[in-house]
């Protein structure tokens, strides 16, 4: 498998094209939203608060996410660190490893952003079982908070650099 994970910025017209046509099952969309809320999220905000990634199999993206740092980041988070939203892997290559691939990269790419964040953080329904184990085996800590979110309860995980 070959993989890169991309800024948004640097994608060609046509990779940005091929980026609004990643579906996610409606059941997996209560949790990451969708492409379209994402990719509206990161193009009306000002600044250098939030950035996208694309992860490309074979040049072609098949993953998205977006990380946030001040005056975006949610409540939650410790003000030296990156929180990650919108994990969204296109339905049609789920299963193949790309959230793994994506999740082993991006720490690298999130230091070349902003050097000066500690690590990552990010919120996970605690019903959403397959995104938690995915980020449990790929060295994300329970800190052991959680709160109320827009579905059930949220746990709060780390990755420290």
């Amino acid at each position: 498998m070959t993989t890169q994970l991309v800024p948004y910025e640097q994608l060609t017209l046509a990779q940005r094209q091929q980026l609004e046509a990643i579906e996610i099952p409606a059941q997996q969309q209560q949790f990451s939203g969708d492409i379209d809320t994402a990719l509206h999220t990161l193009l009306s905000a000002p600044g250098d608060g939030i950035k996208g990634f694309a992860l490309l199999a074979h040049d072609i993206p098949v993953a998205f996410l977006m990380l946030k740092r001040p005056p975006f980041l949610p409540h939650w988070a410790h003000e030296d660190t990156a929180t990650l939203h919108a994990l969204q892997v296109d339905h049609r290559h789920q299963g193949r490893g790309y959230g793994k691939a994506f999740l082993q990269a991006l720490p690298q790419v999130a230091r070349q952003a902003w050097p000066e964040i500690k690590g990552l953080e990010l919120s996970v329904d605690a019903q959403n079982e397959s995104a938690l184990g995915l980020y449990l085996k790929q060295g994300w800590v329970d800190s052991g908070n959680a709160y109320k979110g827009r579905i059930g309860y949220e746990r709060r995980l780390t990755l420290a650099f």
